[in-house]
């Protein structure tokens, strides 16, 4: 974050500020906290994030097993939320896709000719 501190301390300060105000024990102990921040960091796709709050959950006292399940849970999640969206438009779309009969429907974006 160097070059934040360079360009807007103030903002790198509050920042550290807010880690710092979460990153204690609380009604959630800090190893639980980083558990999250892991599971949290993985949907996020921040290899960096993984790596930094792994490392703290260690420090922490979780074990590998515990990251790993973090892990699995930011991975079902993710699975998940992708199924919803078959339901986006109020019904099922593999059921909007097969009553067309053959029907085919210009596409809103990308498939355009």
């Amino acid at each position: 974050m160097s070059f934040l501190n360079e360009m807007l301390p103030e903002t790198a300060e509050a920042f550290g500020q807010m880690r710092n105000s979460i990153f204690k024990d609380g009604f959630l102990d800090l190893k639980t906290k980083e558990l999250i921040a892991i599971a949290s960091s993985v949907l996020m796709r921040c290899q960096f994030c993984v790596d930094v709050h792994s490392q703290r959950a260690v420090a922490a006292g979780a074990a590998k097993e515990e990251i790993a399940e973090a892990i699995s849970v930011a991975m079902f999640v993710a699975a998940g939320s992708q199924i919803g969206w078959t339901n986006v438009y109020g019904e099922n779309i593999y059921d909007k896709i097969f009553e067309k009969d053959g029907e085919e429907e210009d596409c809103c974006c990308c498939c355009e000719d």
